[in-house]
């Protein structure tokens, strides 16, 4: 396993990190020996970064993180989020920001998490955002409740704005650096280069889209996308290739991020997904399937307020 340092921080990160949405049944049930077993996987295998959030399973996630790094919480680190508490339910106000922030500490069973980010923040105003509930992170960062702060969310122009526009320590783009889509490296990367922040990607294959069975959960891609991936899909098929495998390989290899995000409960995803860290590339193939999906990457689709997406949006 690869680490690397995030951004300007003293964490260093491995290349393959955890991320514990399935802790918190949101893709599925979950039994609690199936979650704790899966974190203690990860562990085994080098990971050490591992993301949660309260709005993964009002808690749930967490609780069960928590639990499984019972005595190894020195050895990782562990960031969550707060903002985004339902489907429909965003609260930025500085008073939610720091409740939610003390009920995390209490679930995850520590005194401080390593990186408090801001969940999604493309569902309200941004002003708001980058002045009271940024204020509010930066309070407690110099109080200790958090090592590091940092703010989430899918359109590239609201991070890019974030990063512009406050002092953060990190962000996460999710889905903007797969075999369909790869913003992230021409239009968020430099951005955070210049300040300085460092970089989680996450959902390399793109929530589903991109594994022979298809999403499990509501993505809000449009046709146009959803035909490129069913292109990819096939190229991967006729050869005989895992495309779930292919889109990991491509997202944690080549993104240029410090670490790459995985999501699951399952014994041999967790194990696949840490395989392609370092597996080489089929380059043949992988010319292949980024041929067949050439018209859509840089082609997101909107999620949040219009005003908090860009130009690069479609529905269809």
């Amino acid at each position: 396993m690869r680490y690397n340092r995030l951004g300007k921080t003293e964490l260093r990160v491995s290349a393959v990190s955890f991320g514990t949405a399935p802790l918190g049944d949101m893709f599925g049930r979950a039994d609690e020996a199936q979650a704790v077993s899966s974190v203690h996987r990860a562990l085994d295998a080098g990971v050490n970064f591992f993301d949660s959030s309260v709005y993964y399973g009002g808690g749930l996630a967490e609780q069960r993180l928590g639990a499984a790094l019972r005595g190894r919480r020195d050895d990782v680190v562990v960031s969550t989020k707060a903002g985004r508490f339902g489907p429909d339910d965003f609260d930025f106000s500085p008073r939610r920001i720091r409740e939610s922030l003390h009920r995390s500490l209490e679930l995850l069973q520590t005194d401080r998490v390593d990186l408090f980010h801001l969940h999604d923040i493309e569902f309200v105003e941004l002003d708001g955002v980058f002045a009271d509930s940024y204020a509010e992170l930066l309070r407690l960062r110099d109080e200790g409740k958090c090592r590091y702060v940092g703010m989430t969310g899918y359109p590239m122009e609201a991070l890019i704005r974030a990063v512009s526009e406050t002092d953060l320590d990190a962000v996460l783009s999710y889905a903007h650096y797969t075999l369909l889509n790869t913003r992230l490296a021409d239009e968020l990367a430099p951005v955070c280069d210049e300040h300085g922040v460092g970089l989680i990607n996450a959902a390399a294959v793109a929530l589903g889209l991109l594994t022979p069975a298809g999403p499990r959960i509501d993505v809000r891609a449009g046709e146009r996308i959803r035909r490129a991936a069913r292109r990819a899909a096939k190229v991967c098929e006729d050869r005989g290739a895992d495309i779930a495998f292919l889109a990991n390989q491509f997202s944690i290899q080549r993104s240029g991020a410090a670490t790459t995000v995985i999501g699951t409960t399952k014994a041999h995803h967790l194990d696949s997904a840490i395989a392609a860290e370092s597996a080489p590339i089929d380059e043949e193939l992988l010319a292949a399937v980024l041929d067949a999906t050439e018209d859509v990457r840089t082609v997101s689709w909107s999620s949040g307020l219009p005003e908090n997406n860009g130009d690069h949006t479609c529905s269809a």
